[in-house]
């Protein structure tokens, strides 16, 4: 999509500090963290959010939070993380693409 923010950043057309790229995901850190350690991993391919998804996307999604799992190893949120994504601007989404939220690296509140 040609004006979404995310679309551009998996294109490499707005610069991130990435974590982690391969054919299917990208994953860098949020701009405004919420937690000492704040990333997130969105598909490159288009979805407007997790309502949009459909039981072709489950191999996607499956890589997707496998990704997610080998980062969280690698920042050392051995003790815990919080997968977060949001759908639609009741939740928060303020960016129509497909993205999930980690936080870790403290106590995070209930």
């Amino acid at each position: 999509m040609e004006d979404c923010l995310f679309c551009k950043i998996a294109a490499g057309d707005i610069p991130s500090k990435k974590l982690y790229e391969d054919e299917q995901v990208v994953a860098f850190y949020d701009i405004a963290p919420q937690a000492k350690v704040h990333f997130l991993v969105i598909p490159k391919r288009h979805i407007p959010s997790a309502a949009a998804l459909t039981e072709e996307d489950g191999a996607l999604l499956g890589h997707v939070f496998a990704v997610i799992a080998k980062l969280a190893r690698e920042q050392g949120l051995d003790n815990g993380y919080r997968v977060i994504s949001n759908v639609g601007e009741d939740a928060g989404q303020t960016v129509k693409h497909l993205h999930f939220h980690v936080l870790g690296g403290e106590k995070l509140p209930v």
